[in-house]
């Protein structure tokens, strides 16, 4: 079972940037082979598609409410894939999940095999 541990998450204020982070375990994970991608959730409504990367990292996908403010990318030496959001909306504001083992172009949540736990982003108008 992979494991896969985000951080960065927190409140911040509209406007203002964060950088997100999700280590993945060595022992369960292999990195490196995998497609990484990052969702969200706000309270009641659907998984959602953010961003995603392919597994050498030069194939990126954007989720039409983030592009243009938002930045995926990953260091396969480090086991960590990475989202920038800048320009922070209150609607950005959700639980945002890691994961991995996807098509890098899927932007359907089903479709990926490994989940993070989640780090909660609230933006503040």
């Amino acid at each position: 079972q992979a494991q896969l541990v985000e951080s960065g998450g927190g409140w911040i204020q509209t406007g203002g940037s964060l950088r997100l982070a999700c280590v993945a375990s060595e022992r369960t994970f292999s990195f490196d082979r995998y497609a990484m991608g990052w969702f969200r959730q706000a309270p009641g409504k659907e998984r959602e598609f953010v961003a995603s990367i392919s597994w050498n990292g030069f194939r990126l996908y954007y989720a039409d409410s983030v592009k243009g403010r938002s930045t995926i990318s990953r260091d396969n030496a480090k086991n960590t894939v990475y989202l920038q959001m800048n320009s922070l909306k209150p609607e950005d504001t959700a639980v945002y999940y890691c994961a991995g083992g996807g098509a890098p172009d899927s932007k359907t949540y089903r479709a990926w095999a490994y989940w993070g736990q989640g780090t909660q982003v609230t933006v503040s108008s």
